[in-house]
């Protein structure tokens, strides 16, 4: 009998690791700088809330419209390239919003940083992917993380740059060199070459095609596909219902202290980030699909209970079971588009990548919808209901290790 040994990684993969994480922060970063710094640029420009709301969906709306165009810059450029390019447009459409002096200008660099965004995004996981790949083993979860602290990093130093009185352009120029110049040193680092599919056997040139199926076949990847984005979107569901609703149910149905309704929303972030700092050796010990399965059933029951019986440290607990339960959620649905066979390289990534971020702009008129007509609370069901989809769907994740 013989057991299976996965090899050590090389010097270069580990470099390469390092190296996307680099991009996966930076990504995480440089929107992060931009946030805090909204009720400054909505006083500078005069503008009201309905016109603010407009401007400032720009940006999901520059994603979605630039989204499926993120599989072609890939092939044509490579993943790495594609990312760091991203990152220097992105950072440049931060900078852009920041110094514009009119509401179009604001919301056309808005909608320019997030077309990018989506560009940086399939293309940092495609090459985070393809580094797990050469890996053996589960890796993109860590990289999910790496991302959540630039997201808190960037909000820091946001509160520094206003603490210390930096302006618009001063803060957000120095946000945008520092993270581009970050960016374009790890590219030196990643993994040269073509993307390409580690699980098929080399050709004479040692590259690795990426298999076809038949005909008959197409059907099943496409009802595939169409569940891996319903996952992937239970997870955006989750987790724009913590930014979006937490502290309002909490402050207006719960009457929790101001400060401690932040705590809903603090505590579904912290639990995530745990989640995703720990799901790669779940991954690798349980399988994507046990591993999200479990997630799915430990965000239904904890946040079914404390909407069943609402209590303040009950829903700060529920929003923190359902944070650690879709944490591997995107990173699996991602995992497992861009292993599909028969697509062209960074197709289903992006395809999910696209629709994906079609939940975050959907669930909070869905929601508001609910809570006008009935309750907040009702509309917040739809964080168990995200869970039990997915221990519906869940089936289509394999639990081999890669």
């Amino acid at each position: 009998m013989t057991l299976d040994v996965l090899p050590r990684p090389t010097s270069a993969e580990r470099r390469a690791r390092v190296a996307v994480a680099v991009l996966f922060f930076t990504n995480g970063a440089l929107f992060a700088n931009l946030l805090p710094r909204y009720p400054q640029i909505k006083g500078d420009l005069g503008i009201g809330n309905a016109t603010y709301g407009l401007a400032v969906a720009a940006f999901p709306a520059g994603a979605i419209a630039a989204g499926l165009a993120a599989g072609v810059v890939i092939r044509r450029l490579g993943s790495a390239r594609a990312a760091v390019a991203g990152t220097l447009l992105t950072g440049a459409g931060i900078l852009a919003a920041g110094l514009a002096d009119s509401v179009v200008a604001f919301a056309g660099a808005l909608f320019l940083a997030g077309a990018m965004d989506a560009v940086t995004d399939v293309a940092q996981n495609a090459h985070g992917l393809r580094v797990q790949r050469r890996y053996g083993r589960s890796i993109i979860n860590s990289l999910h993380a790496v991302w959540s602290i630039g997201a808190v990093v960037g909000g820091s130093m946001a509160a520094w740059a206003i603490a210390l009185g930096l302006s618009l352009g001063q803060h957000l120029t120095v946000s945008a060199v520092l993270f581009g110049i970050a960016a374009c040193a790890a590219l030196r680092f990643c993994l040269p070459g073509p993307d390409t599919d580690a699980t098929a056997e080399p050709d004479a040139e040692g590259h690795r095609p990426r298999p076809t199926i038949p005909a008959k076949g197409t059907r099943r990847i496409a009802y595939v596909l169409a569940a891996l984005v319903l996952i992937a979107t239970a997870g955006t569901l989750v987790e724009d219902a913590g930014s979006s609703w937490a502290t309002l149910y909490l402050s207006g149905s719960l009457h929790a202290s101001a400060a401690l309704a932040a705590s809903g929303y603090i505590a579904l972030v912290a639990a995530q980030f745990i989640g995703r700092l720990i799901g790669d050796r779940l991954v690798d010990r349980f399988g994507q699909r046990t591993v999200a399965r479990v997630g799915g059933l430990v965000a239904a029951v904890g946040m079914g209970l404390a909407l069943a019986v609402p209590t303040v440290p009950g829903t700060i607990l529920g929003f923190a079971a359902a944070g650690f339960g879709v944490a591997t959620l995107v990173p699996a649905a991602m995992h497992e588009a861009d292993e599909l066979p028969g697509l062209k390289p960074g197709s289903g990534l992006a395809i999910v990548s696209w629709l994906m971020r079609l939940g975050f702009l959907l669930s909070p008129p869905v929601v508001g919808l609910v809570a006008d007509r009935t309750s907040l609370r009702l509309g917040l069901l739809v964080v168990p209901l995200a869970g039990a989809l997915v221990l519906l769907l869940a089936g289509v994740l394999r639990n081999r290790r890669r």
